[in-house]
C-alpha cells in the first residue's frame, strides 16, 4: 500500500543538512512498516532496534555518548553485522522506551551527520512531555504520521485508474458519473473501514465487513490496554471517561467539548492533563474556537471552548455502534450523527495535508466548521454530509469578513461561484485530498 508520507522521508535522505528523524504518531498507523520499507527500498541495508522490554539494548545507551562505540556495539555485537553511514538505514522503533536514545539523537547529529537514523514511537509524544528526558533540541527533524487518508484508501483498494484520472480535469469541471459514483462508494467503504494499515489491508483482501471489524475491536482495546499500561495511574480512569465519551459528545447539536458531560461532578481541571494525554497519543484531536479571524489565527484560539474528535472515522464508526449497514444504505436513522462523522473526516483529511484548522462562532447566531489560514490568506469552509450546500453560516461569514477564497464540502460536484465576493469552491468530499491543488490553482 502506497503512503504519501513516502515522499517526505525521501526528501529527508536526499537532504544535504539532514538531521535524525523523529516519527511520531498514533499507535499501528503504520510507522514501523513505512520505516522498513522505505529502508529496504532506498538502502543497501537496514539495522533495525526494537527498544521496548529490551534492556539489553538499552543497556548500549548508558555509558556514554560516544556514537562510535555505539554504532560498534549496536551493529558488530547485537546484529552481528556492520553499520555503515551512507549505506544503512538505522532504525530506532518504539524509542520512548530509551531515553537515553532519544538523548544520543543530539550526539548523532552533531558527529555523525552522514548516518541516516530514524527514530519511531507510539507514545513519543506523550513521552516528551511526560519523562525527565534530554530531548536534543534544535538536533532532529520532526515527522507526523497520521492513519491512512481516503485518497491513500483508494488507491489501496484498486481506485489507482479513478485517483489518476480525476488529476486530469480542469479544475472547476463537474466529473462524469463514471468517477462520481466509484468514489462515492469508495468514500463509504472508508467510513466503514477507515484508515488502520492492517484493516485497510484485511478490506483489500477479503472485503468482508465482520474481518475487519473484528480488526477494529481489537485495536480500540488495545488503547485501552495503553491507558494502563503507560498512563499515570491516577489518570487511567479519567482516560476511559473522556474515550468513552467522546461519541457521544459528537453527536450532540451544539457539539463542543463539555467535562462535566464525560463524568457527573468531575470539573475540566480534574480531566484536563487526561485529555492532554490523549492529544499527545495522538488519538484525538482538538479543534479550538476562533471568533476573530484574523492572522495568525493560534493567536486567537480559545483553548478553553473546543471540539474533541478521533483520529480515524473507522474507529470512530465501530466505537459509535453504526453498523456497516446504516453507512452503506444511508439510514435516515442516522441522519443525525452523520453530520459529526462528516466533520471528523474533514478535519482528519485536513491534518493530514499539514493544515491545522480552527471553527469559527458569532455568538448563537451562526458557526463556521472549519477555518484555517494558507499563504496569508484566511480560508473558511463549510462541510456537508449530504447534497445539500446551502450554509447560512458560511455565507454571514463571507459577508463579515470578505475572504479571497472558500470552500463548501459535500456530496454535490464540482462547482464554483461567488459568495459575497468570495471565490467559492463546491467540491465533493471525496476530493478533499485535492484542497491544495485547488488553492494553488
Amino acid at each position: 500500500m502506497k503512503r504519501d508520507v513516502m515522499e517526505q522521508l525521501i526528501e529527508w535522505k536526499d537532504s544535504a543538512d539532514r538531521k535524525p528523524l523523529l516519527i511520531t504518531g498514533v499507535r499501528q498507523c503504520g510507522k514501523t512498516y513505512v520505516c522498513k520499507e522505505f529502508g529496504e527500498t532506498y538502502f543497501e541495508d537496514v539495522a533495525y532496534f526494537y527498544f521496548e522490554g529490551n534492556k539489553g539494548l538499552a543497556s548500549v545507551f548508558e555509558y556514554d555518548f560516544d556514537v562510535d562505540r555505539i554504532l560498534d556495539e549496536l551493529g558488530n555485537i547485537i546484529r552481528g553485522k556492520e553499520i555503515i553511514p551512507g549505506k544503512t538505514l538505522v532504525i530506532f522503533d518504539e524509542v520512548q522506551a530509551c531515553p537515553n536514545a532519544i538523548t544520543s539523537l543530539k550526539y548523532f547529529c552533531e558527529n555523525k551527520r552522514e548516518l541516516h537514523i530514524i527514530c519511531a514511537g507510539s507514545l513519543l509524544g506523550v513521552s516528551i512531555k511526560r519523562d525527565n528526558i534530554s530531548f536534543p533540541v534544535g538536533k532532529v527533524d520532526r515527522l507526523q504520521m497520521y492513519p491512512m487518508t481516503f485518497s491513500e484508501f483508494l488507491r489501496a483498494d484498486g481506485g489507482e485508474a479513478i485517483y489518476k484520472g480525476v488529476q486530469r480535469y480542469e479544475k472547476g469541471r463537474e466529473l462524469p458519473e463514471l468517477y462520481t459514483a466509484a468514489l462515492e462508494k469508495a468514500l463509504k467503504y472508508y467510513y466503514i473501514v477507515g484508515g488502520m494499515p492492517e484493516v485497510v489491508a484485511k478490506w483489500v483482501e477479503t472485503h468482508n465487513f465482520e474481518k475487519i471489524e473484528k480488526l477494529q475491536d481489537n485495536i480500540l482495546l488495545d488503547y485501552s490496554s495503553d491507558f494502563a499500561k503507560h498512563a499515570p495511574k491516577t489518570d487511567i480512569p479519567k482516560l476511559g471517561w473522556i474515550w468513552e465519551s467522546i461519541p457521544k459528545q459528537l453527536a450532540k447539536d451544539n457539539n463542543k467539548f463539555v467535562f462535566s458531560h464525560v463524568k457527573a461532578g468531575k470539573r475540566s481541571n480534574e480531566l484536563e492533563d487526561a485529555l492532554e494525554w490523549l492529544v499527545d497519543a495522538g488519538l484525538v484531536h482538538r479543534l479550538e474556537l476562533v471568533k476573530n479571524p484574523e492572522l495568525p489565527l493560534s493567536f486567537y484560539a480559545d483553548a478553553t471552548f473546543f471540539k474533541v474528535y478521533m483520529a480515524d472515522v473507522g474507529l470512530l464508526r465501530r466505537k459509535s455502534g453504526v453498523s456497516h449497514r446504516t453507512i452503506m444504505e444511508d439510514s435516515e436513522l442516522y441522519k443525525n450523527f452523520k453530520g459529526a462523522f462528516t466533520e471528523n473526516f474533514v478535519l482528519n483529511e485536513l491534518i493530514s495535508q499539514g493544515i491545522h484548522p480552527y471553527f469559527w462562532r458569532s455568538g448563537n447566531t451562526a458557526e463556521l466548521d472549519f477555518l484555517f489560514e494558507y499563504d496569508d490568506m484566511v480560508i473558511p469552509m463549510e462541510a456537508k454530509a449530504e447534497l445539500h450546500t446551502r450554509a447560512k453560516s458560511y455565507q454571514q461569514f463571507c459577508k463579515k469578513y470578505h475572504p479571497d477564497v472558500g470552500f463548501k464540502f459535500s456530496m454535490k460536484n464540482v462547482g464554483n461561484h461567488e459568495v459575497s465576493e468570495t471565490k467559492t469552491y463546491s467540491i465533493p468530499l471525496y476530493l478533499i485530498w485535492m484542497i491544495k491543488q485547488y488553492l494553488n490553482w
